[in-house]
């Protein structure tokens, strides 16, 4: 039987899409060993251009280390970039977000292919396992009607669309059934799932709350303008993650609208300063050097940073992609000073994370991974990570902890 290895790029949306293809393999056997399988399957990121080299150096390393293997290109990067990657030969062959359901028929083709399908499908697939994770992502949509004048991502995963809540409540009960507790809620834009079928966010968190055995509930990334009444109302139940990733990409109103976005600052405090008052650490996304962001635009933005109750933050320079609106906007920003930038405003988001979490050091319920020597990682409800050393076996298990030691890296405690 032939071994089949899964590399995954990017996003948690990418990360339950291989799950995917894995539950429908029948033919083949899954390895954890890229050098000793015979079908290597890439399923790519395709959001910035550090993310297409990402891809383009492991296909390229994997034709050196093991040049007998089949390279098969799926994820968002076959939108974009597959066509030429199949052209230069470089792939054996191209799948699109379509065909992952089929995928233990098309690793059956002895010619190469390219099957990029459409991006109006949304997959029927019941995943009751997730190998090697002891939390589950859970995709509720796809794609994304925003406009965002820097992002590629409504071309390669299309408008968006909800998949149907009986689909995403069977799963989460087999997956909770099968000892998980902890679920994440992903997708392209996930705070757009339920308008296309008459039902909300809201909705499905507490259905999704009452199956038996779901412990945490998590939600990968709001956008501000979906977090509405009936959203704020769950926020004291005891089922959801005290952490919210609220995406704002900037804190500018000039950038704001340079990226046609769909907030505003003196909006997005307010809604911050309303959820942190309950208690729950927030993160966002920061795009840095976006072609417009002078000094003047900078200096407000990072004050404004400093006003927000900020804990987390995905902070990326800005990456230009072709055929989007902001690939020909000016002034560009030199990437030294987007180095810089990016620079002093991780370092002041890890310093409000510090702060956070040396006011948080009790009652930290924790869902800890697989370790090793006695040492094991997990998250606590602040989406915060903690070390927790034991001598006996806590693979999976959830801890409640107390008084932990707050370093400038991370939390850590002994069991």
């Amino acid at each position: 039987m032939q071994k089949v290895y899964f590399k995954t790029f990017g996003c948690r949306t990418n990360q339950f899409d291989t799950q995917v293809m894995i539950s429908k393999l029948k033919d083949y056997e899954l390895t954890m060993n890229e050098l000793e399988s015979d079908i290597i399957v890439v399923n790519s990121c395709t959001v910035t251009n550090g993310a297409d080299s990402s891809v383009r150096n492991y296909i390229s390393s994997m034709k050196r280390k093991n040049p007998n293997a089949r390279v098969i290109l799926a994820g968002c990067g076959s939108h974009s970039k597959g066509e030429s990657l199949f052209t230069d030969k470089k792939v054996f062959g191209v799948i699109g977000h379509s065909e992952k359901e089929k995928i233990n028929e098309i690793l059956g083709q002895t010619q190469p292919f390219y099957q990029i399908g459409d991006l109006e499908h949304i997959d029927s697939t019941i995943v009751e396992e997730f190998v090697g994770k002891s939390r589950a992502f859970i995709k509720i949509q796809e794609g994304c009607d925003f406009a965002c004048s820097y992002c590629i991502i409504p071309q390669v995963r299309g408008a968006a669309r909800s998949h149907k809540e009986e689909t995403i409540l069977e799963q989460i009960s087999k997956l909770s059934s099968n000892g998980f507790g902890e679920f994440i809620l992903t997708g392209t834009n996930v705070g757009s799932y339920g308008k296309d079928h008459g039902t909300s966010m809201a909705e499905l968190l507490k259905k999704m709350s009452m199956i038996r055995g779901v412990r945490r509930i998590r939600i990968g990334s709001l956008e501000p303008i979906q977090i509405d009444d009936a959203f704020m109302e769950l926020l004291d139940e005891p089922w959801m993650s005290r952490h919210l990733h609220i995406a704002l990409q900037h804190t500018s109103d000039k950038m704001l609208k340079l990226m046609n976005r769909r907030n505003d600052f003196k909006s997005d405090l307010a809604l911050f300063e309303k959820i942190a008052q309950k208690g729950y650490a927030i993160g966002t996304d920061f795009i840095v050097g976006h072609p417009g962001e002078d000094e003047k635009s900078w200096a407000e933005a990072i004050e404004r940073v400093k006003q927000l109750p900020l804990t987390h933050v995905h902070a990326f320079s800005y990456s230009k992609r072709d055929n989007t609106a902001s690939a020909t906007m000016k002034p560009e920003v030199r990437g030294n000073i987007a180095k810089e930038r990016h620079k002093e405003l991780t370092a002041l988001v890890n310093a409000k994370n510090y702060a956070f979490r040396r006011a948080h050091t009790d009652n930290l319920e924790v869902l800890l991974e697989n370790g090793k020597d006695g040492v094991y990682h997990g998250f606590d409800q602040y989406f915060n990570k903690v070390e927790v050393k034991s001598e006996e076996d806590l693979s999976s298990n959830w801890v409640l902890l107390n008084q932990v030691e707050v370093t400038a890296h991370g939390n850590k405690a002994q069991i």
